[in-house]
């Protein structure tokens, strides 16, 4: 235990993906297990620390504000970056006087120590190393997430792909995976802990393969005998990874969810070969028959990334036609961001803010009619919810309470009740007559 930074109050911000949070909840049981407390980012603090995210140029402006606001809410604060922004823009960084702290990925594990050295030395601290030249998985341990019932857990980091739109593999590195052994040691701590659904993520989770050659499915059903756990969900896959044989695996494990969210960037041949994907869309559409026929009506999710460069009108009208067909749960719509760094940054005919927004309203339309319809499916059935937490609600000048929960397909479900009935279901598993919003 580091003594001097006993007792610090300890701020923590996570912008960014899941495997972010993984880390930052990882940093806090460090900084706990160090005598420090750890407050919301809203309040007085002893150090602020903001992981970054640094996918798009607005994202590292996001990170920017909020390293600043963290000094304004108490100059006296020790101010720590940490993550992927670090990892791309260092020497920027370093001569922000409003940051005392840099750590690059690969040294959040670290974060006690780092602070401790700086409160002996108060000149500026970079720990960054070179993430492009590391084989190195680092090793952190989550043993208390901040949601009670469900965990994240982080298997994998780095990415090989180079897509040209994306930054990642310069500020996360080339792909690496951890020991299937440890990620079964930290599943059964949650489970101990009460967790009982968790996610496994990586930055490229397809690409998962540990030092002894196992698996993402071999992890999975290490990870599906764990006593306590009920449910296993996958954070972002690539359509290469479903297989015949990876499908046969899966569907013989009950823990793992129908839910499955599935890379795909474009629904156009043309636009997906400018982002550097390594599938077509009638590869992309063969994989979700085949999880179709592997389960019954699954929750297929994906990412699309609208007005790249290039995308003309009729490539868009492409996409809108493939994805009609596809005809899936949910869409995540991104207007493309320009990423300095990346090949797409400098590419010709960059679409218009204009006719972003106008195509993004599109897929914006065309997914909440495609996810409602998914949801009315299910109305009239008793569905098993993991409860999750509840609000109390003003209902006609009285308070009423509504429990909220996800079904194994992360359908959100409501339910009004009692307080009391509220306070015993959270963390439970309660079957509710399924009422979808369409069918109200």
């Amino acid at each position: 235990m580091y003594v001097n930074i006993l007792n610090k109050k300890v701020a923590v911000c996570t912008l960014g993906c899941k495997v972010n949070q993984y880390e930052s909840d990882s940093m806090m049981d460090i900084l706990k297990k160090n005598g420090c407390e750890i407050v919301p980012f809203s309040q007085f603090a002893d150090v602020y620390i903001v992981n970054t995210c640094s996918v798009t140029n607005m994202a590292e402006r996001k990170s920017r504000q909020m390293l600043h606001r963290a000094k304004k809410k108490n100059p006296e604060a020790v101010i720590v970056a940490a993550g992927c922004y670090v990892q791309a823009a260092e020497e920027a960084l370093a001569k922000d006087l409003g940051i005392d702290i840099l750590i690059g990925n690969n040294c959040k594990k670290d974060v006690a120590r780092i602070l401790s050295e700086y409160y002996e030395d108060t000149s500026m601290h970079e720990v960054v190393i070179d993430i492009n030249h590391t084989n190195e998985y680092e090793e952190m341990t989550l043993v208390k997430p901040n949601e009670r019932c469900r965990a994240y857990v982080k298997v994998q980091d780095g990415c090989n792909n180079f897509c040209t739109y994306c930054i990642i593999p310069y500020t996360r590195g080339r792909i690496r995976s951890r020991k299937l052994a440890d990620v079964v040691r930290e599943v059964e701590g949650l489970a101990v802990e009460g967790v009982q659904e968790v996610v496994i993520t990586g930055i490229n989770l397809s690409s998962y393969e540990d030092e002894d050659g196992a698996s993402l499915l071999m992890l999975l059903q290490a990870v599906a005998k764990v006593n306590g756990i009920k449910r296993i969900r996958m954070g972002s896959l690539e359509p290469r990874v479903i297989t015949e044989e990876f499908l046969d695996g899966i569907t013989a494990l009950d823990k793992v969810c129908p839910h499955f969210h599935l890379s795909l960037q474009s629904a156009c041949n043309e636009t997906l070969k400018r982002m550097n994907r390594k599938y077509t869309i009638e590869e992309y559409m063969e994989k979700c028959e085949m999880i179709r026929k592997a389960y019954d009506r699954p929750a297929i999710a994906t990412d699309v990334i609208v007005g790249f460069p290039g995308e003309t009108e009729e490539e868009f009208a492409t996409t809108v036609a493939n994805l009609e067909k596809l005809n899936l749960y949910e869409m995540h719509v991104f207007k493309y961001s320009k990423r300095s760094g990346t090949i797409a940054a400098t590419m010709e005919h960059q679409v218009s803010d204009a006719v972003k927004e106008k195509r993004s309203n599109v897929l914006l339309e065309l997914t909440a009619n495609q996810k409602a319809a998914f949801e009315a499916q299910f109305s009239g059935e008793l569905l098993p919810v993991l409860m999750e937490e509840y609000d109390c609600i003003d209902k006609d000048g009285k308070p009423a309470y509504v429990m909220k929960g996800h079904t194994d397909r992360y359908i959100l479900v409501k339910q009004e009740t009692t307080r009391e009935v509220c306070e015993q279901s959270v963390n439970t598993f309660v079957d509710i007559l399924y009422r979808s919003e369409k069918s109200k």
